[in-house]
């Protein structure tokens, strides 16, 4: 059974472009929070001209950062993964600059329709304002600088998340799929845990060298690194299941439980991800609910 061994050991380096490799560099916002950790990690890809992946939040200093550290080679493609505010307005503020294209993921949508009197906790993290030039379909692919990205479709964490695989050096950037310092939020109905891990299927079925995710540092053993993901999730509905066999209980209340000793800033996080937990296990018959899907209905085992 594999461990999920995270790493933590990353040096945003802000204000600075880090250099991962001759065509790809990466500069880190200044909006760190509990959520993003030490902020979105926007990158450079190509050497003569240049695609922008993620531009970040709406941060004209961030923007000006990147285009700097263009220098004279012109922003060719301005690359979205997904559309959370840490992620896609940015890319406003660079096609005002560049008149380049936005080309990536589709509008923001959620993973289901909401139900009656639902309301999506992430709604005021997503980027409604969001109209790219050119949707990417998965396995379509762009080429900036002789190089070639092609879009990998990885819905969970939002419904219209992609992953971008570079062929330069077997690199995919993995935006907020898989992360090497922490496990990735799945709230629905903006991300679908089925849909997150189908999506982890897909990338076990792939052969990348490393992945250069969305916050925090590289992911240098992703096959080693999927498999842990995958257990951790599976340890996740166990536990879920093992505290409902004591009867029916809410998500706060099996928050609590499970997650013990946990820094109070991150509860919400926890929470969100248990109900997604809890929508999959609905979802394959095993949990059922006194009321619709939410934070106050009280689930039992079946």
């Amino acid at each position: 059974m594999a461990d999920l061994k995270h790493d933590r050991d990353f040096d945003p380096q802000h204000g600075e472009a880090v250099r991962i490799s001759d065509a790809v560099r990466r500069i880190t916002a200044r909006n760190a929070n509990p959520f993003t950790w030490h902020g979105t990690n926007s990158y450079l890809i190509g050497r003569d001209e240049v695609a922008v992946l993620d531009p970040g939040p709406m941060d004209e200093a961030h923007v000006e950062l990147l285009l700097a550290e263009a220098g004279p080679a012109p922003v060719t493609a301005i690359l979205v993964s997904h559309t959370h505010k840490d992620h896609s307005p940015g890319a406003r503020l660079m096609k005002e600059r560049t008149g380049a294209p936005i080309i990536g993921c589709g509008p923001h949508r959620p993973a289901r329709p909401l139900g009656e009197g639902e309301i999506n906790p992430l709604d005021a993290s997503s980027d409604e304002d969001y109209h790219p030039d050119r949707v990417l379909k998965d396995g379509e692919a762009i080429e900036v600088d002789g190089l070639r990205l092609t879009a990998v479709a990885t819905p969970g964490h939002t419904a219209n998340h992609l992953c971008f695989a570079l062929d330069y050096d077997d690199t995919l950037f993995s935006a907020d799929h898989v992360m090497a310092w922490s496990t990735t939020i799945v709230a629905p109905p903006d991300g679908s845990m089925s849909a997150y891990m189908a999506s982890l299927d897909k990338l076990e079925a792939r052969s990348d060298r490393q992945y250069l995710p969305g916050h925090g540092g590289p992911v240098r053993d992703p096959a080693t690194y999927l498999a842990g993901l995958k257990v951790h999730r599976q340890t996740r509905e166990r536990a879920i299941l093992a505290e409902l066999a004591d009867g029916p209980q809410t998500v706060t209340e099996l928050v609590a439980r499970i997650y013990r000793g946990l820094d109070p800033r991150l509860r919400p996080a926890a929470a969100l991800s248990v109900l997604a937990q809890l929508e999959f296990l609905v979802e394959q018959h095993q949990v059922s609910g006194d009321g619709p899907l939410a934070p106050s209905t009280r689930y039992r085992r079946r």
